[in-house]
């Protein structure tokens, strides 16, 4: 079984395992491209799984910089009938898109 890793940042949660691409909010970019998580929640290597209370002590994901970008455009209307009331905002989310390289 593969190891795994459940991680924690943008105050989202992920499952990764090595090489895993996903898309997490926006980081901070670094110069070397490498990026470490640290709030590790659980890892497991199909032998021994550890969970953390909340955070794993020592353990650390590391993971390269693939690319930023902007997730499609999400469009809010709001709308009230007969008081000529419309109003119409879009948002697009940044992103940065990491490749996970090391696990615990």
């Amino acid at each position: 079984m593969a190891k795994i890793a459940i991680i924690e940042t943008g105050g989202k949660q992920y499952l990764v395992t090595q090489d895993t691409v996903l898309n997490v909010e926006k980081l901070p970019s670094t110069a070397d491209g490498k990026i470490t998580f640290d709030k590790v929640l659980l890892t497991d290597d199909g032998k021994e799984t550890k969970v953390g209370e909340p955070y794993l002590a020592g353990a650390v994901v590391s993971a390269e910089h693939v690319e930023e970008g902007r997730a499609k455009k999400v469009v809010v209307i709001r709308y009230r009938q007969k008081s000529r009331y419309f109003k119409k905002r879009g948002h697009k989310q940044p992103f940065t898109k990491v490749r996970i390289t090391a696990l615990p």
